[in-house]
């Protein structure tokens, strides 16, 4: 295959300031939402880009957890390379791609821990297994075999057998408090559409974008 010569034709559904949402958060609901209408996989996956005390960039998937009006919720290991990235340097970006529809949303913000009360119930509200990983895995450290690290889970569900697996204490959530959104919808012939919403004080101003 010849990536130089792979090219799709996006459809004709175009963006139109005026019929778009006054508020960011709210459409970009309803895109998820209609994601999920469309029967896309994980709708809710997003890459979220950081930056290191060095200024080195990296990024990865993660799912957010819950969008409300102070902002985008994800969870993940405090002691992970994404969390040590945000101690160093708060400002993250991440973006949802949905091929099916043609669509994508940027977010840009700054991203902070949540109140440990929320984290607790978030992770009340995991499968046990899942809430036993957070213990096994030392995330984003090496391990020498993938054995020892299946025995690592073995021995956290032996110490906790018969009761609830509790919260560790470097495991919890982060909001992004967005700053800017960005919709982009593909076009024809790459004449893609593409708002953009710049936080104004407390308001958000939609203006459009050249593809």
């Amino acid at each position: 295959m010849k990536l130089e010569n792979s090219r799709l034709n996006y459809g004709d559904d175009g963006l139109h300031q005026a019929t778009m949402q006054e508020d960011p958060v709210p459409q970009l609901a309803f895109w998820i939402e209609d994601a999920y209408e469309r029967c896309v996989k994980e709708p809710n996956a997003m890459s979220l880009a950081t930056v290191d005390a060095a200024g080195k960039p990296s990024s990865r998937i993660v799912l957010l957890r819950r969008l409300d009006q102070r902002g985008l919720v994800f969870y993940t290991s405090y002691t992970s390379k994404k969390g040590r990235d945000i101690d160093a340097n708060p400002n993250v970006a991440c973006a949802f791609y949905w091929e099916a529809m043609f669509r994508q949303v940027r977010v840009e913000g700054v991203a902070t821990r949540l109140p440990e009360d929320e984290s607790e119930a978030y992770f009340a509200s995991r499968p046990r297994g899942h809430r036993l990983s957070a213990w096994a895995s030392e995330q984003s450290e090496p391990i020498e075999t993938r054995e020892t690290l299946e025995e690592r889970l073995q021995h956290f569900d032996q110490r906790f057998e018969g009761e609830d697996v509790p919260r560790p204490h470097s495991w919890g959530g982060y909001l992004i408090v967005p700053s800017r959104f960005e919709f982009w919808q593909g076009r024809t012939d790459r004449m893609h559409d593409r708002i953009a919403y710049v936080r104004d004080g407390r308001a958000w101003r939609k203006q459009r974008l050249q593809p």
